[in-house]
C-alpha cells in the first residue's frame, strides 16, 4: 500500500519484483531518495523496513570439454525407466553468441529420434540451476553421439531424467566458473577530481578503456562490475563536491574472480550445512 502510493505521489520512484531473485526492488534519484522513502514507510505506516544492495543475477558456466556416458535404469515392479546416452560438453565462446546449443550427432538408430528432444528438455532444465552455487548455466554446447533404449521400459520420461544426471556427471569434469553482470560506466567530472575518480575506478575492481578532457570536465569509460557498484553515487559525489555523475549499462557477463568465487561458492556451502541443522 505505501509502495503504491509513492509511485502515484513520484514518478521518479518506481518499485518492482526480480523473478530470478524474488526481491522487491525499489529505484529512484539515489540513495538518499530512497532512504527518505524508507523512513516514510517506518513512521506512517509502523512498517519495519530492511534496505540492502539487490542480490545480483549471476550466472555459471564452463570452461572445458568434457564427455559423459550414463545410463538410467529404475525397475519398481511392472514397466520400469531405462535409458542410456553417451557424448560431451563443451563451452561456448562468447563470440559465437549463443547461450545454449543442442546438437543432435546419433548415428544409426539405437536411440528412436522420438526420445531427441526429451533428452534436449532434460539438458536445458537441469542448466536452471548450477554446480557451483545454483545459478542458471549459460554458454554451454550439449553433444548426443550415442545412446540405448529398451523396446519396454524406455520413455520420454526416462530419457529426460538420463540427460539431467549425465550433465550433472559432465559437470563435474568441465571446471565450471561463476560469471558476473560487467557493467560499462561512464563517468563526468571536473578535471580537478580526476585522480579520486580513478582511485574510486580502482578500488571497486574497474578498468579504465578510455578517458578524455573536455573542457574542464573529463569524461572516463570503464568496465566495472554490477557487484560492486551499489553505494558508488553517494561516494562519487562526496568526492566530487556534487559536480560528478555517472550512467552505466549491461556490458556482458564475465569470469568472476578466483577469490570471490571461492568466497560465495564457501557462503553457499554453510547455508547449506546451516539448513540441516
Amino acid at each position: 500500500k505505501a509502495l503504491q502510493r509513492f509511485q502515484r505521489e513520484d514518478p521518479t520512484f518506481r518499485v518492482h519484483v526480480d523473478k530470478e531473485s524474488g526481491e522487491t526492488i525499489i529505484s529512484g534519484m539515489g540513495e538518499l531518495h530512497l532512504d527518505i522513502y524508507a523512513e516514510r514507510m517506518r513512521r506512517e505506516y509502523k512498517c519495519d523496513v530492511e534496505l540492502g544492495k539487490p542480490r545480483v543475477n549471476f550466472r555459471e558456466t564452463i570452461t572445458q570439454k568434457s564427455k559423459f556416458e550414463y545410463q538410467h535404469k529404475k525397475q519398481s515392479g511392472g514397466s520400469g525407466q531405462y535409458a542410456k546416452i553417451s557424448g560431451y560438453i563443451e563451452p561456448i565462446t562468447e563470440e559465437e553468441g549463443k547461450e545454449y546449443e543442442f546438437l543432435n550427432s546419433l548415428v544409426g538408430n539405437n536411440i528412436s529420434e522420438s526420445y531427441v528432444p526429451a533428452v534436449d528438455k532434460g539438458v536445458q532444465e537441469a542448466m536452471q540451476s548450477g554446480p557451483l552455487i545454483g545459478y542458471p548455466m549459460n554458454r554451454l554446447r550439449f553433444v548426443l553421439e550415442d545412446g540405448a533404449e529398451h523396446s519396454v521400459d524406455s520413455s520420454e520420461l526416462a530419457f529426460k531424467l538420463c540427460a539431467i544426471y549425465a550433465l550433472r556427471e559432465a559437470l563435474k569434469n568441465a571446471s565450471p566458473v561463476l560469471l558476473e553482470p560487467l557493467m560499462s560506466v561512464e563517468v563526468v567530472a571536473p578535471v580537478e577530481f580526476q585522480g579520486a575518480v580513478v582511485s574510486q575506478i580502482n578500488r571497486r575492481k574497474g578498468v579504465i578503456m578510455d578517458s578524455e578532457q573536455q573542457g574542464d570536465e573529463v569524461i572516463m569509460q570503464a568496465n566495472i562490475p554490477l557487484n560492486n557498484m551499489f553505494g558508488y553515487s553517494s561516494e562519487l559525489r562526496s568526492a566530487t563536491q556534487g559536480k560528478g555523475e555517472f550512467s552505466m549499462e549491461y556490458l556482458k557477463h564475465a569470469p568472476v574472480p578466483q577469490d570471490v568465487q571461492d568466497d560465495l561458492v564457501g557462503k553457499k556451502a554453510a547455508a547449506a550445512n546451516k539448513s540441516k541443522q
